[in-house]
Parts: C-alpha cells; sequence; structure tokens
C-alpha cells in the first residue's frame, strides 16, 4: 500500500508540473500580455510603450524564467528606478531589503489579481469557501437520491419500477443545468408564473444561508449529477443481482432484503464510489453556469471574473486549485477502490 501511494503521489506531483506549465504558457502568451499593458497603462498606448510597460513590470524576462519566478525556484525580478526599487517580492510599504529572494506558489504568494486588487490567495480562499458550501449542500442531496434510485431500480430488473426510475434519470442527465436552472427560476421565483416560492437570486445566500435563497442552486446542480450517479449505480445493481453467489443465497432461501443489504450493495457501490468521487471536480469547476445563473459569487464564478478580465495571475491560481482538487480526488478514488475491492487488494 505504501508503494501504491508513494507512486500515486510521484504520479500527482509530476502531472501537475506539466499541466502548470502549459496554463501558464498559455495565459502568458504575447496578445494577453498586451492586453494587460493597455488595461494598466491605457488602450491607446502605442506597441513601444506596451513594450516598455512590459518590461518595466517583470514581463520583459524568457517565459521560462518568469515560470520559475512564480513558482518560487527563482529570483523574482527587481527593477531600479530613479526614485524606488519595485520587484515582484517587494508588496507596498515593504522596504527592498526586507523583501524576501524567492516569492512564488512553493513560498505561499500567489500574486496579486489585476481585477479585484487583492492577493491571489485572498480572492480563491473566498471563493472555494462559497462554492464548499454549495458543494456540501448539492452532495447530502444528490448522493444518497442517486443511490436509493438507483438501488431501487437495479433491484429488479425490467420491473414497472426499473422502467420508471430508469426513465427520470435519463430525463434528469439529459438535462443541462442552464435549462433546469431557467425553468426553476421562471416556475418557482418568478411573477410569471406565480409561485414565488424561491429567490432566482442567491446573492443573499453568500451571507445568509436560508431555504428560500439557496434550494434552487443547490437542486439544480443535484438533479444533474443524481441522474448520472442513478444510472451507474443501477447499471452495477443489474449486474451484481445476476450474480452467481446472488442466485445461490436465494436457493438457499435468504430472504430479499438480506440478499439486497447484505450480499449486493457492497458490491453494488464499488463503481458509483467512483463515480461520486469524481463529482467533486466537476463540482468545483462545473458549476459556473450555475453560479452565474444565480448569481452566487463561488469558485465557479471568480473563475469566469479572471478569464473574461485577462487576470493571468488568478487564471494560474485557480488552475492549480483545480489541478490540486482533481489530482487528489483520483488518489481517494483509488485508494477508496483497493478497500472496496478486496481482489484488487490482494493482488
Amino acid at each position: 500500500m505504501l508503494r501504491f501511494l508513494l507512486t500515486r503521489t510521484m504520479t500527482m506531483v509530476f502531472t501537475a508540473f506539466c499541466l502548470t506549465i502549459i496554463v501558464f504558457f498559455l495565459t502568458n502568451l504575447a496578445p494577453n500580455l498586451e492586453k494587460i499593458a493597455k488595461s494598466e497603462a491605457g488602450s491607446r498606448i502605442s506597441d513601444a510603450e506596451v513594450e516598455s510597460w512590459l518590461a518595466r513590470n517583470g514581463y520583459g524576462d524568457p517565459m521560462i524564467h518568469r515560470y520559475g519566478q512564480w513558482l518560487g525556484v527563482v529570483p523574482g525580478w527587481v527593477i531600479e528606478e530613479e526614485d524606488r526599487i519595485r520587484g515582484r517580492c517587494i508588496r507596498p510599504g515593504m522596504a527592498p531589503e526586507d523583501a524576501p529572494t524567492f516569492c512564488g506558489i512553493l513560498q505561499g504568494d500567489w500574486g496579486r489579481s489585476t481585477v479585484f486588487r487583492q492577493d491571489v490567495s485572498q480572492v480563491i480562499a473566498r471563493g472555494l469557501n462559497l462554492t464548499a458550501i454549495l458543494m456540501f449542500w448539492v452532495m447530502v442531496v444528490m448522493v444518497p437520491g442517486a443511490l436509493l434510485v438507483g438501488v431501487l431500480a437495479g433491484m429488479r430488473e425490467g420491473s414497472r419500477t426499473d422502467r420508471t426510475l430508469s426513465t427520470v434519470s435519463i430525463v434528469m442527465t439529459a438535462t443541462p443545468e442552464y435549462v433546469s436552472g431557467v425553468v426553476f427560476i421562471t416556475v418557482f421565483a418568478s411573477s410569471a408564473v406565480g409561485l414565488r416560492w424561491f429567490n432566482g437570486s442567491a446573492t443573499s445566500a453568500m451571507d445568509q444561508i436560508t431555504f428560500v435563497n439557496f434550494t434552487l442552486p443547490v437542486l439544480t446542480i443535484a438533479l444533474y449529477g443524481l441522474g448520472y450517479i442513478a444510472r451507474m449505480t443501477r447499471a452495477s445493481m443489474t449486474e451484481v443481482m445476476t450474480a452467481q453467489y446472488i442466485r445461490t443465497a436465494r436457493l438457499k432461501g435468504v430472504s430479499f432484503p438480506t440478499i439486497v443489504t447484505r450480499h449486493a450493495l457492497r458490491n453494488a457501490l464499488i463503481a458509483p464510489f467512483t463515480v461520486i468521487m469524481l463529482q467533486f471536480p466537476w463540482l468545483l469547476n462545473g458549476v459556473v453556469i450555475v453560479e452565474t445563473l444565480f448569481n452566487y459569487k463561488g469558485f465557479g464564478w471568480t473563475l469566469v471574473e479572471a478569464a473574461g478580465n485577462n487576470d493571468i495571475e488568478l487564471l494560474l491560481g485557480v488552475s492549480v486549485v483545480s489541478v490540486f482538487v482533481v489530482l487528489v480526488t483520483q488518489l481517494i478514488s483509488d485508494i477508496g477502490y483497493v478497500f472496496l475491492n478486496p481482489r484488487i487488494r490482494i493482488s
């Protein structure tokens, strides 16, 4: 097991390193740097002024050198001007001699957002906190509901219950969030229909969560994932119920509820467990539409703002967090799969 964890960890580090290089290269292309210069110094500046601004703000170094600065393995840039000394590691109000030599991701310095005028770490922490709350309630609604629907549908393949629940699951999965969200707002939060049960905006939920302002965004996300997980659970349950040891238990006279709960359920949950763990990266980055639709300023909304305003430092920070979440959830999924499946653990 230790060897497995070490191998997976080394693979995660290498994958994260490669992905950060790709993201850094794409976000630091010349057109993006030109947009930054014009947004900071003025949209009417000439090409020469653009080059001068980039050189005075640390963008004149080779890209691989700037990647090392951002990562924190290369000393940060320092530029001496007539009246002051500026540098990547020199913060406002800090004396140049007190500034650290290295200031990158490895040192906990994520840079400064050009849109929010705050440290990237603060912006990401606020967005992650709001999205984590949303993710928690989505999982509370989605996972138990999906497992219940999948197990009930898979216990008796081909029955009326199976056909009904499978049809409902397919409809949920086939309905995108932006469609179900608009439908929910129109039916339950607007005056067009008359059912003003909930708020069409979740902005107030950022300060205080209530049943009125948080139900619609949670349901919009949960229903899509619920249908997907329910279908996977149903397929796994159907396969397990046709296994030889289940037939043997039936021939011995074991009651059907006992067969389902004691013998079939654990093996049927192996595949859905992996699917459930993969919902975390999807929830982290896939809620962009829902957070924008309900004006909930979480992690997905932060990603949209960073991309729309060409905020390179914030985009890089969001990318690092996304990569980390994806890799960690995959590792947890692999470890859980090993414990749930004795055959893999023995091998």
